[in-house]
């Protein structure tokens, strides 16, 4: 029990306790009381956690980078490329053997769209974003 709910603890005490001797007739007062001091307590907790996450986004936008995703990482972007392209052996033999050439087709179609598929995935925006830069002489250009 962290040190809040101690002082929490002994608000509710202290309402119990004054409920004895006041008696039934404060007891609505009483407890409107008791609920107004947890519901600061509950907006102030809400306003550290707003401002931390606010914070943390602004420290993100300032350093110009994305949050970092567990997924997006060199390692993961390799081991994919090697699986698919180990994959593609058996595939481009089964595609190639069973239909022919438009067999072969059909794999590599599938494998060209599965590869294609992981690296929007882990880059979004890569085949919709244009970027845009200046030139020696500063003229904007597009590529």
């Amino acid at each position: 029990m962290d040190a809040r709910d101690a002082e929490l603890k002994k608000e509710l005490n202290a309402t119990l306790q004054a409920r004895r001797e006041l008696g039934e007739e404060y007891e609505s007062a009483l407890v409107d009381s008791f609920l107004e001091k947890v519901d600061q307590r509950i907006d102030g907790a809400v306003e550290r956690r707003v401002r931390r996450q606010l914070a943390e986004q602004q420290m993100v936008v300032a350093r110009g980078s994305r949050s970092p995703r567990p997924t997006d990482s060199w390692g993961e972007r390799f081991g994919f490329g090697i699986v698919s392209l180990v994959l593609a052996i058996p595939l481009s033999a089964i595609g190639g053997g069973v239909a022919h050439l438009p067999g072969l087709l059909a794999a590599w179609a599938g494998i060209v769209g599965v590869n294609a598929f992981q690296a929007v995935r882990t880059n979004p925006g890569l085949f919709g974003r244009r970027h845009e830069g200046r030139g020696k002489d500063g003229d904007r250009w597009e590529d």
